[in-house]
């Protein structure tokens, strides 16, 4: 931007200048060559009255010692009625005849021009007196004033430019402030503010994008108490939850209480999170990380108890070696129980699925559920938030999409060997993720989402 406006700036010096110095260069030239013929006019009335006083041979001394004065730089001739010419000997040109009619005039001869004045009242006729001055003496000073019109017009230019940067450096000064106060924000620092511009326009945007930072931290403010007031009101029914399965003295009380303690730690994180500041997360913090290969194992252990109740097949590649990932254990906890919960809560009983993970050349790793289902139904809406229908949130593969988009990685949906859904959950390295909580979910479709929650062992 700022060499656009100088760019703007020296075209628009440069028209203005060119309207007014060419003009003005033109006008001296004529002035010199006005000059130059006014002399040249002065010189030859000079000698019209010696012409009609001296004799011939007087006039023509006369005439020859003014040729040879060297201050005179006008060379002067008499053309007498009779055809003599006396002082500089120039060829008769129809010019002359025509003066010789009774009428001064200018005429363009070779080289220059010649200045004809008729001497009238001779006895014997009118003599016409000739004064020539040379194109190179219409131009004496010409070259000097266009130099000096030159150096003035490129100078007013220069300063004009000066001008137009110190101005441009302050308008995208002002701009780049903006611009970094933007990403600022858009990083979650909610504490960025831009500072008044000089320009007022900037100013009054500067003005507007603070009020919209602190709308932004009123919003998340009164949303994250939202968040953390609905899950502290969870507590109480789990605890009575809790209390009952106690009481029970069978093996499905050890596997309830079980899932109670991790729907309370799920709870728990839910309020630390909601508490928590924008800033306070993610990579601003040094970033999160796990190892993939222990919480993949535990969840499917998790799992496989339903399964076994469920007569379902479930084969598993994971591998022992261990694998990082840009995740805390606890959100890759809740994107791997995500998965596999969609697979219990829209596929059949007995519906075989299989999991597998492995690394990436990168650093990170790709977890892929796949299941023997029905697959995707003509039209249906997938990845997006509130859209799924079934009876469903539709939070389900939105928190593993943005989970794995935190991450620095990605999910895609596909047709799986099994003849079912595929979900291909890429998860970047440690480090590889971005600060602060995702943003809003872009507008694209949903497809069987499960509810966010840790699920339960039932249907």
């Amino acid at each position: 931007m700022r060499r656009r406006l100088a760019l703007l700036v020296g075209a628009t010096t440069s028209l203005v200048l060119a309207a007014f110095l060419i003009p003005l260069g033109l006008l001296l030239q004529q002035v010199a060559a006005d000059r130059a013929v006014g002399e040249a006019t002065r010189e030859a009335e000079s000698v019209v009255p010696l012409v009609a006083t001296l004799d011939r041979s007087t006039l023509a001394s006369t005439l020859d010692l003014r040729s040879a004065d060297d201050v005179s730089r006008v060379p002067v001739t008499v053309f007498l009625p009779d055809g003599t010419v006396l002082g500089d000997d120039v060829r008769r040109s129809p010019a002359v005849d025509l003066a010789q009619q009774g009428r001064s005039i200018t005429a363009v001869a070779p080289g220059g021009r010649e200045v004809l004045i008729a001497a009238l009242g001779l006895p014997d006729g009118t003599a016409v007196v000739r004064s020539y001055v040379s194109d190179a003496q219409m131009r004496v000073g010409v070259t000097r004033a266009w130099l000096i019109l030159g150096l003035l017009g490129a100078g007013l230019l220069v300063l004009g430019l000066v001008v137009a940067d110190r101005l441009a450096r302050s308008t995208v000064r002002s701009l780049h402030d903006l611009d970094a106060v933007a990403r600022r924000l858009g990083d979650g620092d909610l504490d960025a503010r831009a500072r008044p511009a000089s320009v007022p326009e900037l100013s009054e945007v500067g003005t507007t994008l603070n009020a919209l930072a602190g709308r932004i931290r009123e919003l998340l403010t009164r949303e994250r108490e939202s968040v953390a007031d609905l899950s502290h009101r969870i507590r109480t029914p789990l605890t009575v939850l809790r209390i009952e399965a106690e009481a029970l003295t069978t093996d499905e009380a050890a596997r309830l209480t079980s899932a109670v303690d991790a729907l309370e730690r799920a709870v728990d994180q839910a309020i630390i999170e909601a508490r928590r500041g924008v800033t306070d997360r993610g990579v601003a913090s040094g970033g999160p990380m796990c190892d993939a290969v222990s919480v993949v194992y535990d969840r499917i252990g998790f799992w496989q108890v339903l399964a076994e109740e469920e007569s379902r097949e479930v084969a598993t590649d994971v591998p022992t070696t261990l694998l990082p990932v840009g995740l805390s254990a606890g959100d890759l906890a809740a994107l791997v129980d995500a998965l596999l919960g969609n697979v219990f809560a829209h596929t059949p009983e007995g519906t075989a699925f299989a999991v597998r993970l492995c690394g990436t050349p990168a650093g990170g790793v790709v977890l892929t559920v796949s299941d023997a289902g029905p697959g995707i139904p003509p039209g249906a809406v997938v990845l997006d938030r509130g859209a799924s229908g079934g009876g469903s949130t539709g939070l389900g593969l939105d928190i593993v999409r943005r989970t794995a988009e935190a991450s620095g990685g990605h999910i895609a949906l596909g047709v799986s060997p099994l003849g079912g859904l595929e979900v291909t959950v890429e998860l970047g390295p440690p480090g590889a993720g971005r600060a602060g909580p995702p943003p809003p979910p872009p507008h694209s479709v949903d497809h069987r989402v499960a509810d966010p929650g840790t699920p339960s062992p039932g249907r």
